[in-house]
């Protein structure tokens, strides 16, 4: 299988204290998701207070690093700020 079609898989799932902040930062990383390059797909949802990403890439594995590199960037910097707000 070359490495354009080969397909790497990863799921993220981060526990938060409620559902209110789990939705926010579902939001806050929502536009990186719409516009993913072609052969990465990326699901997120929040329920009870988690957030669950799955992210599907037949890119090849540096690929899907460097997609889980920038997600997980921004889920802190939302965090940071989510944190600022409530201090």
């Amino acid at each position: 299988m070359s490495p354009s079609t080969s397909k790497s898989e990863a799921t993220v799932t981060i526990q938060y204290v409620d559902q209110r902040t789990a939705e926010a930062i579902l939001r806050a990383i929502e536009p990186d998701n719409l516009t993913t390059p072609e052969g990465v797909k990326i699901e997120a949802e929040a329920s009870g207070g988690v957030v669950t990403i799955n992210l599907e890439c037949r890119r090849g594995i540096g690929s899907l690093v460097a997609t889980l590199d920038d997600l997980l960037s921004c889920i802190q910097a939302a965090e940071a700020a989510i944190g600022e707000l409530l201090t």
